[in-house]
C-alpha cells in the first residue's frame, strides 16, 4: 500500500471512528444525519492543495448545513447557490455577496432581482429566455453559458437538464452583449461522483475546443467553471482529494491553456464523507420460506433522504453491531408504503444474518444529498434530522 493510499484510509478510518463513536454513544429517536464540521475543514484544505489556483465556490445544494456553511465562510470559501433561500443562507452565514454566484439556469425573475440587489454579479444561463430575464432585472450582469456534454463515466451523470450545445453557445454569446450583459466565460459539469480524473479528458477536450473558437471570434472569455464531479468515498478507494484535484488541473492546463479566473464547485467531494446516518433496522423477511435472499427494512428510505440509491447509482457503506457476525445477501428497503422504496436490489446487500429489529445501523459518506433530500412528511414519516459535531 502506497503512503497516499495509506493516509487516505487513516484519516478515513479516523473521521469515521468519531462519528460512529457519536452515534453508538447518543440515543436517536429517529433517522439522524451527524455532520463532522471538521473533517469539512479537512477536505476543504486538501482540496484547495490540488486546485491551485482555482477558486472554490461550495455548491451549497450538497448540505446548506448552517454549521458547514459558517465554518467554510471562515476558510475563505466562495459559494455556488442555486436559489434566493440558498443565497439568505450564505449571507446569514456571514459570506459577503462577492463570494456567491447565482448558478442556477433555471431561476425565477423576483429571484434574480434579489441577487442583483443584494450585490450578486455572476449568473449562470443556458437559454435566449434567461439572458433576457437577467437583463431586465440583472442588466450588466456577468453571465457564465453553461454547456451540455456528452454522457461521462460519472456514476450520476448529469448531461441532460442543463447545457446548450456549443453551436447554440455561440448564439448566445452574441446575444448575451446586445442584451447588455457581459459574457465571461463557460461553465459545464462533468458529472457527479467522476471518480478518476482521466474520466474529465474528453468532457474537457469538448469544452476547450468552443473555448477557443469563442475566444478567435472575439469574445473576451475570462472564466472558467470546471463544475463539481468531485468523488467520495463509498466503499473504493478514489485516491487522496489533493491528488485528484491537482491532476484534474493538469488535464485543465494541458487543454486550456493559461485561463484567467478558474472556478470549481465541489459539493459532494467536500462533504460526504463528513456525515454518517444512525438508522435503525425495523423489519427482516422473507417473502417465501425458500427465498434466497432476506428483505430488510430500514427506518429511513429514498424519501427520508437515500434519493441517491435511485437506479443502486450511489451505494453506502453500511455498519453493524454485528458485523463480527457471518453475512448473508438482502434486499434493502425503506419504511414507506410505496413500492419503488427499495434501495438496493438489483445487487443485493451483505448484511449480517443476525440483523432483527431494533438493531442500530450506521450509513457512511452520508453528508451531502441526503439532508437536502429529505421528503417533508411524507407518509408521515419527518424529514431527516441533522446533528453538527
Amino acid at each position: 500500500m502506497n503512503a497516499n493510499v495509506a493516509g487516505l484510509l487513516a484519516r478515513s478510518s479516523v473521521q469515521d471512528g468519531k462519528l460512529t463513536r457519536f452515534i453508538r454513544h447518543n440515543r436517536f429517536e429517529r433517522p439522524t444525519l451527524v455532520l463532522d464540521v471538521d473533517a469539512v475543514a479537512r477536505q476543504y484544505a486538501a482540496l484547495a492543495q490540488g486546485l491551485g489556483r482555482a477558486r472554490i465556490h461550495y455548491a451549497v445544494k450538497a448540505n446548506p448545513a448552517p454549521e458547514i456553511l459558517e465554518r467554510l465562510v471562515q476558510l475563505g470559501s466562495n459559494f455556488d447557490a442555486a436559489s434566493r433561500a440558498e443565497i439568505e443562507m450564505c449571507l446569514s452565514a456571514g459570506a459577503r455577496s462577492s463570494q456567491i454566484t447565482f448558478g442556477n439556469t433555471i431561476k425565477r425573475p423576483s429571484d434574480i432581482a434579489f441577487a442583483h440587489r443584494v450585490g450578486i454579479t455572476h449568473f449562470a444561463a443556458d437559454a435566449r429566455e434567461e439572458l433576457e430575464k437577467l437583463a431586465e432585472h440583472a442588466p450588466g450582469a456577468k453571465v457564465c453559458l453553461r454547456l451540455i456534454v456528452d454522457a461521462t463515466e460519472a456514476d450520476w451523470p448529469l448531461s441532460r437538464k442543463f447545457g446548450c450545445t456549443p453551436h447554440k453557445a455561440l448564439k448566445l454569446m452574441s446575444y448575451a452583449k446586445a442584451l447588455g450583459l457581459e459574457p465571461v466565460g463557460l461553465s459545464f459539469h462533468v458529472g457527479s461522483q467522476t471518480r478518476e480524473p482521466r474520466m474529465w479528458e474528453e468532457t474537457l477536450k469538448q469544452v476547450a475546443q468552443l473555448w477557443h473558437q469563442a475566444r478567435q471570434s472575439g469574445y473576451a472569455l475570462t472564466l472558467l467553471n470546471i463544475g463539481g464531479g468531485f468523488p467520495a468515498r463509498y466503499g473504493d478507494d478514489i485516491g487522496s482529494p489533493a491528488n485528484y484535484a491537482s491532476k484534474v488541473m493538469s488535464l485543465v492546463k494541458h487543454h486550456f491553456g493559461d485561463v484567467q479566473q478558474i472556478m470549481a464547485e465541489p459539493g459532494r467531494g467536500l462533504v460526504a464523507e463528513a456525515g454518517a446516518i444512525a438508522a435503525e433496522v425495523l423489519l427482516v423477511s422473507k417473502k417465501h420460506d425458500s427465498d434466497l435472499h432476506r428483505w430488510v427494512y430500514l427506518d429511513i428510505g429514498k424519501f427520508s433522504g437515500l434519493a441517491e440509491t435511485m437506479d443502486e447509482a450511489i451505494r453506502y457503506r453500511i455498519t453493524t453491531d454485528r458485523d463480527h457476525e457471518p453475512t448473508g445477501p438482502c434486499i434493502l428497503a425503506g419504511p414507506s408504503c410505496d413500492s419503488a422504496d427499495v434501495l438496493y436490489e438489483r445487487q443485493p446487500y451483505q448484511l449480517p444474518l443476525g440483523l432483527r429489529s431494533g438493531d442500530r445501523v450506521v450509513i457512511h459518506s452520508c453528508g451531502a444529498y441526503t439532508s437536502t433530500y429529505s421528503s417533508i412528511g411524507f407518509n408521515g414519516f419527518p424529514p431527516l434530522d441533522v446533528v453538527a459535531i
